[in-house]
């Protein structure tokens, strides 16, 4: 069985896709959009990227910043949450001795860049355990709290983790940090599209998100929403003109990074293209994608769950669009591995199954992660079930 609304995609329908969260998907209506971007940019370079650019970007920043509930002069374009994390993190002064904290589940890239940082001021990286499986989101705020300390001056956390697939108790989380003076990044790559978002009502110093993997935009396509009281110490982590510019008509914060050299600002402008495709799939609008996306990957888990006789490893409410559940531990592959892990390679390879094995929090340990988008069908998951149950038992007959 087919998704009914699978067809709006340009998806191989030889593969059972379970892996929107990694890059995500765009539909067919959003890359012909991003098509006729092109088409008129390059009819007048120029005239395009220097006379009309930045009206079309503010008319871009003003739907995305209704969407995600900021207020537009905060809301600067990145290509990726990762360019997001390095922006703020590279504009930030640390001294030698002060603590830069994260959790255990943070994402190795946006993780790298902290590290970097630290290394560079003489600053440490404090690291809170959270657990996996884990029963209620209060154990994530009590692990994160209970590593702060005077000296530290951010957190860095993701709003929806990619390795395990869990939604954090993000208001709860800003709330602590704001009565212990910390400053809270927040990397939120996948939850624009995922869940509803309110920026202004949240109050984090600053919030970076994709808008290629649940809003289904085309990749390059992301934000950063800076605070207003922290705007003016943060730049892009790339400099050119706005650096020195003399206009006063607009900030500082806009100039520097609307414009980091030539680039193609067509996955940003096609932002409004993949709102009005995605909506227009449910009748509720984005609530219904959220819940229907929000049901299915429940579904997913469930269904992953029974078929390794496994309870559930996060409660529902702590479940977006995407859902982890641990596998057996591993064995030593026997030869190079193309993803790290044998049943990765065999699911794609003789099952024709693209989904992530992830070695977490570190070999032998790992997971396997779902995820939901419209373009999904029940049977995808009941397809995977059938594979790992046979590739399992495979892999322990050769223990």
């Amino acid at each position: 069985m087919t998704a009914p609304l699978r067809a709006h995609w340009t998806l191989d329908p030889a593969i059972t896709f379970l892996n929107h969260g990694s890059f995500g998907a765009c539909p067919r209506a959003v890359l012909d959009a991003q098509s006729e971007w092109r088409r008129r940019m390059e009819r007048q370079p120029v005239l395009f990227l220097a006379r009309e650019l930045e009206s079309l970007l503010d008319q871009t920043r003003t739907r995305l910043a209704q969407f995600v509930g900021c207020d537009r002069d905060g809301l600067a374009f990145v290509r990726n949450a990762t360019e997001g994390v390095n922006s703020v993190i590279g504009s930030l002064t640390f001294a030698p001795g002060d603590e830069l904290l994260t959790t255990s589940h943070e994402y190795n890239a946006c993780r790298n860049v902290l590290d970097l940082a630290a290394s560079r001021q003489g600053a440490k990286v404090v690291v809170a355990d959270i657990p996996f499986p884990l029963s209620a989101p209060e154990e994530v705020v009590a692990a994160i709290a209970e590593k702060v300390t005077s000296r530290t001056r951010l957190l860095l956390v993701d709003h929806v983790t990619s390795q395990t697939a869990l939604v954090l108790p993000l208001e709860a989380i800003v709330r602590a940090m704001d009565a212990r003076g910390v400053d809270v990044l927040v990397d939120g790559a996948h939850a624009p599209g995922m869940l509803p978002l309110n920026l202004i009502a949240l109050g984090a110093a600053y919030y970076t998100g994709n808008c290629h993997k649940w809003i289904c935009a085309p990749k390059g396509a992301a934000f950063l929403h800076v605070r207003e009281d922290r705007r003016a110490t943060v730049r892009p982590a790339c400099i050119s003109h706005g650096a020195n510019s003399t206009r006063d008509d607009r900030s500082r914060y806009l100039l520097e990074f609307d414009w980091t050299g030539t680039f193609d600002p067509t996955a940003v402008l096609t932002i409004p293209a993949a709102l009005d495709t995605m909506a227009a799939m449910d009748e509720r609008g984005w609530h219904g994608v959220m819940d229907a996306n929000h049901a299915l990957a429940l579904r997913g888990r469930d269904a992953i769950c029974a078929a390794l006789g496994v309870g559930h490893p996060a409660p529902d409410s702590m479940i977006g669009s995407m859902a982890a559940v641990p596998l057996p531990d591993g064995a030593a592959a026997s030869a190079p591995s193309l993803y790290g892990d044998p049943i990765q390679d065999a699911l794609w390879e003789r099952y024709q199954i693209e989904v992530p094995i992830v070695p977490w929090p570190a070999p032998p340990k790992r997971l396997v992660r779902v995820s939901a988008q419209l373009h999904n069908d029940p049977a995808d998951y009941e397809n995977l079930c059938d594979a790992l149950e046979a590739l399992l038992v495979e892999e322990l007959g050769q223990r």
